[in-house]
């Protein structure tokens, strides 16, 4: 059987619980998933919704890295157009220091065109300036001094004074549903995330895997340090004793997310995106997976050999899913499916 690795993907989106106990409680989950061996902890970035409670993922990140001792930390995404490059530099330092070298980084330029609108930055813009950030940022973390002029950023001489703990960077993770994007993250071998239904996902990751082989010796690979990619997916899961358990509290949490992650289209009267979050949907594509253990593991078994992904991301914690279910949930997934892959 291939090496599979098991991680968590969050949202941190809006429950009923209140906020500081939100954060108290995911921290404890998490501390529960590093006990438990998942190999990474992924967050989103995302602004003005309900869809996340962490817009600042460096602060939440800070204080998973002082509650955990094994498990990688990143984000997933940095929205790179809405960052000033030297700040994040300088975070992104910090971050893999405090972590003792466990940070992972992954960078985007978004999707929803109203984040990016509250800051002022029209979506046909963000490729240039993801562009030209992502290549500050490599630039700062391996250059004793920082020297750039761009479009939308200039630095003179600016003294590098931090450098990130790994050597030249920490990992480079780049997610995309997009086959015109595929070859981009290929090319420069960033560890890999597939959106959407699992019978897309085998064709984009034949595709990467071909783009990688083809200039796997190139010069000025981003992410050239990282011999291997790392070729994953996130899924929606939930694993209670029984499937008509499993069904009826997945199913409530999921209309609460459905919510969160649609509102800020709805404040303004789009509703272009429903249709892709959709319960049914979800479950006909296997983003989401639900059930008692062995169906959860048969699942997932299924899910892998279909796509041939080499890491399954899953999200535990989502919509209102109370936390003792969702801290079973995890629990069980951990005794019943990643022995199989051990």
């Amino acid at each position: 059987m291939a090496a599979v690795e098991f991680g968590l993907f969050d949202w941190l989106d809006r429950s009923t619980a209140p906020l500081h106990q939100l954060y108290r409680e995911r921290l404890d989950l998490l501390e529960r998933a590093d006990r438990a061996g998942f190999a990474r902890y992924h967050l989103a970035e995302h602004h003005a919704t309900p869809l996340s409670m962490a817009p600042s993922p460096s602060v939440f990140l800070a204080a998973a890295a002082q509650r955990t001792r094994q498990i990688r930390l990143g984000p997933l995404v940095y929205l790179l157009p809405l960052y000033d490059p030297l700040r994040l530099v300088e975070e992104i330092c910090m971050l893999d220091h405090l972590s003792d070298g466990r940070l992972e980084l992954g960078v985007g330029r978004g999707v929803s065109p109203y984040e990016l609108g509250a800051f002022g930055i029209t979506f046909d813009e963000t490729q240039a300036r993801f562009d030209e950030a992502l290549a500050i940022l490599v630039r700062g973390l391996t250059q004793p001094r920082l020297d750039f002029e761009g479009q939308y950023h200039t630095y003179r001489n600016v003294p590098m004074a931090l450098k990130p703990y790994q050597q030249p960077y920490p990992p480079l993770w780049y997610p995309t549903h997009n086959p015109a994007k595929i070859s981009y993250a290929a090319r420069h071998g960033f560890n890999f995330v597939g959106l959407g239904p699992a019978r897309v996902l085998r064709p984009l990751l034949d595709e990467y895997r071909a783009h990688w082989q083809a200039h796997q010796a190139d010069t000025g690979r981003l992410n050239g340090h990282v011999s291997t990619p790392v070729l994953g997916a996130m899924r929606q899961v939930f694993v209670a004793d029984t499937d008509a358990q499993a069904e009826a509290v997945a199913r409530a949490a999921h209309a609460d997310w459905y919510r969160s992650i649609t509102q800020l289209w709805h404040d303004h009267d789009d509703h272009s995106v429903d249709h892709l979050f959709s319960w049914d949907l979800g479950v006909a594509g296997q983003t989401i997976l639900f059930g008692s253990p062995a169906r959860v593991r048969d699942q997932v078994a299924q899910f892998l050999d279909a796509t041939g992904c080499n890491y399954f991301i899953g999200s535990f914690a989502w919509g209102t899913l109370p936390f003792a279910a969702a801290e079973r949930s995890l629990a069980l997934f951990a005794e019943h499916v990643l022995p199989r892959y051990a």
